[in-house]
């Protein structure tokens, strides 16, 4: 630890998201040799008793209550954006002003407005970026990756993918606040489609590549909510529920839906893809499984196997335990901390920089674009 350069952490938000990413600050060093250190400086938060306790039980040295006095503070390095969705990009421009790196929550922004507003000031001021899309991070998710990259499926024809969740479903359930911001348009721009499909979309340009055109629909099924801030009834204007067909650059045809409606769902998150060659498939509830099909295999075997990826060569698991011991949704962070770390030592960008996720947010923007119009839309190129 000794030989390792302290990187100074200072993190805006202390919620769930505060949480995964200060675990993998911490444990990273433990298991992978990279050049930094990261040192837990700062913990900033709205609430001082709130951040107070955050930062005794996660080891941060200091604490503060306005995201501008920590950006301006010359002893940290890097910021870490974990806030509601609407204040990404003042953060990240203020930030990136400062000469800080960055690591921000997904999805990038509000809008491509504000997307692009943030991939130009990063850019400008040359530093370090990323988004947390974690998902890239499982290993069987990377694999996978590998896999397509390396041309084992061949041609791709198909891409589907889902998530679902049903933690929105009582008509009781207010909007907005703390808790609830993800429910309050105002904060989070959007609803599935920010929260859920993004991660969905990012792992597919990720894999398949550029997405060109988009038809979707949503859905609102709960019209007015009560909004905590307010004590008022209010119009609900997030989606709660979207569906999508696509096509990819590479002429293949996409199909995604996420809902927050789909009773026995906490977290589904799956994929398949189908080329000439071979099929796979991935389910983040066996998330250190891949599912694959080889037509080349002889007929008399050939059927889908279940890839168990703990082995030594498959992708990040030489750093953990023994072939057949598997990790959890933790290591994601984990691993991109990793890698932003390692590709601090090179020189290297760390996937998905600030530019990468402006092509998700395109993506998003166009979808909610042909759920409104109830038409096919192009997406912007980025």
């Amino acid at each position: 630890m000794s030989g390792k350069k302290p990187i100074n952490i200072g993190i805006v938000g202390y919620g769930f998201m505060g949480r995964t990413h200060s675990n993998a600050y911490k444990r990273v060093c433990d298991f992978f040799d990279v050049p930094y250190r990261p040192v837990l400086k700062a913990v900033c938060g709205r609430s001082e008793a709130q951040a107070k306790e955050f930062a005794e039980r996660w080891g941060y040295e200091s604490v503060e209550t306005d995201w501008r006095a920590l950006v301006a503070r010359k002893d940290i390095d890097a910021i870490d954006i974990c806030t509601p969705n609407n204040t990404h990009a003042e953060i990240a421009i203020a930030a990136a002003a400062a000469g800080k790196m960055i690591l921000c929550e997904k999805p990038l922004a509000m809008n491509m407005v504000e997307g692009q507003a943030m991939v130009d000031a990063v850019e400008k001021a040359g530093v370090p970026n990323t988004v947390w899309y974690n998902y890239r991070r499982v290993p069987a998710v990377t694999l996978a990756q590998n896999l397509i990259a390396a041309g084992r499926l061949g041609k791709i024809y198909h891409y589907r993918a889902q998530f679902l969740q049903d933690w929105t479903i009582s008509t009781d359930l207010p909007q907005g606040g703390t808790g609830l911001w993800r429910l309050d348009a105002a904060a989070a721009g959007s609803g599935v489609t920010g929260d859920l499909l993004a991660h969905c979309i990012d792992t597919a340009l990720w894999l398949n590549g550029a997405i060109n055109s988009v038809s979707a629909m949503t859905e609102t099924f709960v019209k007015e909510r009560k909004h905590t801030l307010t004590g008022k009834v209010e119009p609900v204007k997030i989606d709660d529920a979207c569906a999508f067909l696509c096509r990819f650059e590479n002429g293949s045809l996409g199909l995604f839906e996420s809902t927050r409606y789909a009773r026995g769902h906490k977290a589904l998150y799956t994929f398949e893809v189908n080329g000439e060659k071979a099929s796979l498939r991935w389910d983040l509830h066996d998330l250190h499984r891949l599912q694959y099909f080889d037509h080349a295999d002889d007929s008399l075997v050939r059927g889908w196997k279940s890839i168990h990826v703990t082995d030594g060569d498959m992708p990040y698991m030489k750093s953990w335990w023994v072939p057949g011991l598997q990790i959890g949704y933790e290591h994601t962070f984990v691993h991109h901390v990793a890698d932003f770390l390692a590709n601090l030592g090179t020189g290297a960008q760390t996937s998905p920089t600030f530019r990468e996720a402006l092509a998700t947010q395109a993506v998003c923007d166009a979808v909610l674009d042909s759920a409104d119009a109830r038409k096919w839309e192009t997406v912007v190129p980025v």
